[in-house]
């Protein structure tokens, strides 16, 4: 076969694709195009005219609501009427089309009910967060909470809005819905550990034990809760490390919540000599307490003998600070442990440590005895 064949054949095929599409037929290869045209013509005025009055109607509506004294120019409603509107008037252009292009009735009268639900549905989407605030304002949910109910109210409104319009084309959704739960329960088995995490997730959302913000110790980890999401719960350590941990692990670990409450109270080891004045050193730690701005007033700090070891007394010094200092804990601990240091040394109250003296008797075998 030729080049010039090939090309004649597939032109061949072309025309009388199109030779049929506009009415023609091959036992008689004829077909009238003045009167084709003429109807092709007579359909694009009609449409053109129809989307002309809708368009004007389509402007008139946005000028009333536009100029309606009631109703706030920027205001939600103002902007729902306007997008009910635009909804209506291209569904409406659509109808138009569908009605000059000999589409079968059934099929006209399905879309224009498709179409009705689709407004309805997608208005319905469209201010589901303003109404969610509105319902909730009263309930004290925080975001997370609120941002999952969004989540499974604008699924539940895609999913019922899917099956009203395939429903309104001779869908059975019965049998529809039962081959998604029987997909449902295969992909379940799959996702067994995905689906875990889920509703731990949900479940930490609802208790409400931590929330975004919260420094917490979760598995010996401890940070600023950064996210809770509906698969993983992600915190940030002191080192600016995130560390992500899967839901269903945080629902069965001891979680240890450091900023439940307003006051937090910490605590270090002090140690002094023997012989030193247990009051003078209180004194002196009591002092440090006071002038640190991270440490609280109110519970007052404290410093009391927790024991007295062989080596010298042992205070436990008491503080409370705010929730917002507990992520610079370790440096404020370090920072009053310098400054006690210090402190007692210009107070000439000393440290003890482990030593060893030596005696020397004149008379008898040198001896060697540890004393504190």
């Amino acid at each position: 076969m030729s080049v010039n064949q090939f090309f004649k054949n597939i032109y061949h095929d072309l025309y009388y694709d199109v030779y049929k599409a506009v009415g023609g037929s091959l036992e008689d290869e004829a077909v009238n195009w003045p009167l084709y045209l003429s109807k092709l013509a007579s359909t694009g005025i009609k449409i053109m005219v129809l989307l002309a009055i809708l368009g004007v109607v389509y402007r008139l509506s946005l000028l009333l609501i536009n100029s309606a004294r009631f109703i706030a120019k920027d205001s939600k409603y103002s902007q729902s009427l306007r997008l009910i509107a635009r909804l209506m008037w291209l569904f409406s252009s659509l109808l138009a089309v569908m009605s000059q292009l000999n589409f079968e009735p059934e099929t006209v009268k399905a879309t224009a009910k498709a179409g009705i639900w689709s407004v309805i549905f997608y208005m319905a989407w469209y201010n589901l967060g303003y109404l969610m605030q509105k319902m909730l304002k009263n309930y004290g949910l925080n975001a997370s909470i609120e941002q999952l109910l969004h989540n499974l109210l604008s699924m539940l409104i895609i999913v019922l809005w899917i099956a009203s319009v395939m429903s309104q084309f001779g869908f059975d959704i019965v049998s529809v819905v039962a081959g998604l739960g029987i997909a449902g329960i295969a992909v379940g088995f799959a996702a067994q550990a995905t689906l875990a995490n889920f509703i731990a997730g949900i479940t930490i959302l609802i208790e409400q034990s931590f929330q975004v913000g919260d420094w917490v110790s979760i598995n010996e980890k401890e940070g600023k809760v950064v996210q809770i999401a509906l698969r993983t719960t992600q915190i940030l350590t002191r080192d600016n490390i995130t560390v992500i941990f899967p839901n269903s692990t945080v629902a069965s670990a001891e979680v240890i919540n450091l900023t439940a409450k307003n006051l937090i109270r910490f605590d270090i080891e002090v140690r002094i000599a023997l012989e030193a004045d247990i009051e003078s050193a209180r004194a002196i730690i009591v002092d440090i307490l006071a002038n640190t701005k991270e440490v609280l007033e109110r519970p007052a700090p404290t410093a009391t003998v927790d024991k007295i070891g062989d080596f010298g007394v042992f205070f436990i010094v008491r503080f409370w600070v705010n929730p917002p200092h507990v992520s610079r804990m370790p440096f404020i601990k370090e920072n009053l442990r310098e400054q006690i240091k210090v402190a007692l040394d210009d107070a000439g109250i000393a440290t003890p440590y482990p030593h060893m003296q030596l005696l020397m008797p004149s008379e008898a075998a040198p001896s060697v005895k540890t004393s504190p």
